[in-house]
């Protein structure tokens, strides 16, 4: 028998990953947002020094290559957690790339600037400002008084050899034109590294491509830039539950890099969960990171954080791969019975992969689950089906 042909696959129709590396600064890469932006759940509890940095080594070992350490500008206490974690980063001498989110204030890059010289390497400043008409209108902000804010924060830290990536909010709910006012005056600055946001849950993918394009079209290409000069980076939440799809639909638009957390920690309903982005464009082809040690990854984040790991997760749950339906297991002993594990982990579970690759032993281990867990008529369904 030909596996293969027990499945046909819908998503390989008409579809083919394509990236033009000609048109990028890099291959698809991941800025894990965990430690910074997830932790503004109002769920969350801050983790320890140490549980930071055990949390750190996760993303190095996954192969994430850029993190955000926190918010500088939120005081002492988040400072020193920064600097020890880039202490950690350069006596290890770890690959991934940190930055630290700040607001477009002098106050938040100097610290930047001292623990860029004290550690001496680069630290990403990820200058954020709002842009959209309704936060505008909130603020009492003008667009002439955001490119003036903008203007000075980034000269300074242009001046001070600090890389900035420039971050608008809310671009999803931003006017075109304020957009790209705005993004081309910050590369008129120096600016080399862009962030296009969902900060309010609101875009769908298709929304996604349409923003993407019209930022590589309108703001970089019409600006005199070529596309592989400019890093495009992609932060999106989960408001609408569509951070995953968004995150995919990023991708396959271009995005250089993709923002998320881990279980999609965030505040309100969450940022994009960088999990199971990383599993989807893992089955995708579009990645090749080893994920094998991604469930410890999520454990320890849960545990660390204290934010509850649902049942149900999307694979990392307790649930995510056991049956409670007796004709759904029943298929599975039958799989069994014909000693088949290929054939028993897919019947009714869609997307494993070949060697345990989310950190899962054989599914068809449902076996045991089948005899131990399924209770009053589901059980009688399981006596009959394993005589």
């Amino acid at each position: 028998m030909d596996e293969r042909s027990l499945i046909y696959d819908w998503n390989t129709i008409e579809y083919e990953f394509n990236r033009n590396p000609n048109n990028h600064p890099h291959g698809v890469w991941f800025d894990d947002e965990t430690l910074r932006d997830g932790l503004q759940s109002p769920s969350a509890r801050n983790p320890t020094i140490d549980q930071k940095i055990e949390l750190l080594t996760y993303m190095e070992k996954l192969g994430i290559q850029k993190v955000d350490l926190g918010l500088p500008g939120a005081g002492p206490f988040h400072v020193e957690h920064i600097d020890s974690m880039l202490t950690h980063i350069t006596e290890n001498d770890y690959s991934i790339r940190p930055g630290a989110a700040v607001r477009t204030l002098m106050n938040d890059i100097e610290p930047l600037v001292e623990l860029q010289h004290k550690h001496g390497i680069p630290v990403q400043a990820s200058a954020f400002l709002g842009t959209s008409p309704i936060r505008q209108y909130a603020e009492g902000w003008t667009m002439e008084k955001l490119l003036s804010t903008m203007e000075k924060a980034v000269t300074f830290a242009v001046k001070n050899d600090v890389a900035v990536m420039f971050v608008t909010e809310d671009t999803t709910r931003s006017k075109p034109e304020d957009i790209k006012l705005i993004y081309q005056r910050a590369m008129e600055l120096g600016v080399r590294r862009i962030c296009v946001c969902d900060t309010c849950g609101h875009v769908t993918p298709n929304g996604v491509k349409k923003l993407l394009n019209f930022i590589d079209e309108e703001v970089i290409k019409d600006g005199g830039y070529k596309r592989s000069e400019i890093e495009v980076n992609w932060h999106g939440h989960q408001d609408r539950g569509l951070g995953v799809a968004n995150n995919i639909a990023a991708v396959e638009a271009g995005a250089d890099v993709v923002h998320g957390t881990a279980l999609g920690l965030g505040e309100r309903a969450g940022n994009a969960p960088l999990d199971q982005t990383l599993v989807n464009l893992k089955l995708m082809g579009a990645i090749d990171n080893d994920l094998t040690i991604l469930g410890e990854y999520m454990q320890k984040a849960h545990e660390y954080t204290e934010v509850p790991l649902p049942r149900n997760y999307p694979v990392f749950g307790q649930d995510a791969f056991e049956t409670g339906t007796g004709v759904h297991a029943s298929a599975v002993i039958k799989a069994m019975k014909k000693g088949d594990h290929w054939l028993a982990d897919r019947v009714y579970w869609g997307f494993l992969q070949e060697n345990s690759v989310w950190n899962k032993s054989s599914v068809s281990d449902t076996w045991l689950v089948a005899q131990t867990s399924f209770g009053g008529y589901n059980n009688e369904i399981m006596k009959q089906v394993m005589n």
